[in-house]
Formats: structure tokens, sequence, C-alpha cells
């Protein structure tokens, strides 16, 4: 169970086989990594399923080894195409998928073992890596907190107080198993990534980065970062999790986000005694060596007032409407669903 969907196993994976499995989308969202907050936003799950199945299909178009196998509208029913789900008038909510293993990851006072990972991990696993892709930095990037821009080729002695867009993404492996994410120099993610090659992993963010840039632009949406998960099997990467949904990746439209960044920032903005008390519980865990940083944190956050509700699931409803092309829910147009996330 992750914090935004559910995990369900119909054939488990084997030492040498994929299984198969799904992805069931619920309405619930996170940020600031604290897992399921007090809210639902109405059709969350199925605005993400349905972003995330066109882009699978739209990889496999370029031939791009994904683990995705086809979506459902009904528990147990057929497995079906994107196009064939949406004919039948309703957005689905759950994705197939091929299943790999995944051991368990030992720590100790806030060191992890990935020699056990990949020791019971063999040739088929899910390597315990996120490939971070940026086209443009944001002044709130944590990338200028732990970067200059001459380590990027970029021509500033310092970062500039304003976006900067990038000629060439950028690309950055941090580690997805442990409490607190932490980006990682080459030589750690090689060692973490086991037998997988990490060129491969840089060639295949690139490839998924690409293609949303691509889709989204042709919604007037710009496409500013985002990440993808991947699995080893029998010498094969393949893309894994879900990638180009409002979630996993962020966009804007006439320079307004439109990704759950706007429910982050409006966090910040709204509750900031709960936000600071979740940065200095991770400061705090990292300091003391404490892997759940959350039994440190003695604040909690308060639910959102129901306007805010209404106008994120406008926004991610409307948003995935203008990506896919097509009328998948009813929601306002993106121009009226934007400007009115633009007042929270």
């Amino acid at each position: 169970m992750t914090s935004v969907k559910e995990f369900r196993v119909d054939e488990p994976a084997t030492a040498t086989d994929l299984g198969r499995g799904s992805f069931a989308f619920t309405d619930d969202y996170s940020v600031f990594d604290w897992g399921k907050m007090p809210d639902e936003i109405p059709d969350k799950g199925a605005s993400l399923c349905t972003m995330g199945a066109y882009n699978f299909e739209l990889l496999e178009e370029r031939d791009v080894a994904t683990h995705y196998e086809g979506v459902r509208t009904e528990p147990d029913g057929a497995i079906l195409d994107l196009d064939e789900a949406l004919a039948a008038g309703t957005p689905p909510e759950e994705m197939v998928i091929s299943l790999t293993q995944v051991p368990d990851l030992p720590e100790r006072e806030g060191t992890y073992d990935y020699d056990a990972y990949h020791d019971e991990a063999g040739e088929n696993y899910l390597i315990p890596l996120e490939i971070v892709f940026r086209n443009r930095v944001g002044t709130g990037s944590s990338l200028r907190r732990r970067t200059d821009p001459a380590d990027h080729g970029l021509a500033f002695d310092s970062w500039p107080d304003r976006v900067v867009e990038l000629d060439e993404p950028i690309v950055e492996f941090s580690t997805k198993y442990e409490e607190q994410d932490r980006y990682l120099d080459r030589a750690e993610a090689e060692r973490i990534a086991g037998k997988a090659s990490l060129d491969r992993l840089e060639e295949l963010a690139l490839a998924v980065d690409r293609l949303v840039t691509d889709t989204a632009a042709e919604a007037d949406l710009v496409h500013e970062d985002g990440k993808i998960e991947c699995l080893y099997h029998d010498g094969e990467v393949r893309v894994a999790d879900v990638v180009g949904t409002f979630d996993e990746n962020r966009f804007a439209y006439d320079g307004q986000q439109v990704s759950k960044e706007v429910v982050r920032q409006y966090h910040k903005r709204t509750q900031p005694a709960w936000v600071e008390a979740v940065s200095a519980a991770k400061e705090r865990a990292t300091a003391e060596g404490v892997a759940d940083w959350k039994s440190l944190c003695d604040e909690s956050p308060a639910p959102l007032d129901e306007a805010v509700i209404g106008a994120a699931r406008d926004l991610y409803c409307a948003g995935t409407n203008a990506y896919v092309g097509g009328d998948v829910f009813e929601a306002p147009s993106l121009d009226a669903a934007v400007d009115a996330v633009r007042d929270l």
C-alpha cells in the first residue's frame, strides 16, 4: 500500500519470472512525504490512472519497455487499453502491471543494507532508485541548495533569483526506500542500482522526459520536472511505477503550477507551523540517525476547506482532459481551472 494507490497482487513474481498485479488509484494525496492526508480529492485517482496509462501507451509506440499491461474499469474485469476503457464511459482507476520482486531493505540506526537487498533480488527486482529529470530549475528547487550552476555547465556564478530554463535536462539519482529520500553521487547510485546500468536508467529517463514534454506542449502545458522508477529483469531494464502524471511530475500553464505542487504550496502558505515541524523533524532524524522522522514531528496537518478541495479536483480533471486531448471528465476549461487556483 502506498500513500495514494493500493497495490494488488494477482500472480507473485518469482526469482526468475515476472508476476502480474495492479495499482488501484485512490483519491488520497500526500505532500512533504507525510503519507495519507486528512482529505480526499475527488476523481484524482482516475485522473492519475488515465494520464499514466496514456503515457505508457505512447511509450509502447516508441518501443520503450515498461511494466504496463493495460487498465480495468471494474474489479476482476477484462484488461483493456485506454481507448477501450474510455469508450465504455468510465475513466479507469486500476492499472494492470507486470510485477517484479521487492526485497526487504534492512536498516539499522539509519544505515541501509543494499548488499542484502541485491543478494535476495537476484535477476528480478525493482531498482531502489528514483531517476529525477529537470527541464527548468525553479526558485525553490533543492538543486540550488545542493549544487552550484557550474556543476551543470551553466554560466552563472550563483543561482539567479528566477526560474532557470535548461537547454538540456539535468538527470539525478535519489534513494527510493529510505525513510528520507536523499540525492546520490554517481558512484553510490551505481552501487544501489545493482546489476542495472546507470547509463540505461538515464537513457530511459530522458526518453520519458521527451515524450511527456512533447505531449504537454500540445496542450500548452510546460513540463518542468519529474521522475521515473524502473525494474530489472533478466538483463532488461523497464520503466515501472507510473509516469507523467500531476503527482509524479510538475507542469505549468500560463505561469501557474498544474500539479500536486498547488496543494503543496497551499499548505506552506496556510499551515506553516506544520510544514516547519515536518522540516525540523526530518533534520533531527538525520542528525540522530532515526529512520522514522514522523515519530519526531509534534504537528499534524489540518483538513482543507471544501472550496480548496473542489478547485484541486477541477485542476486535476481539466489538466487531464487537456493532456490527453479529450473530455474524459466533466470539468471546466483548463483556463478556468487555473484561474481558480491562482486565488487560493
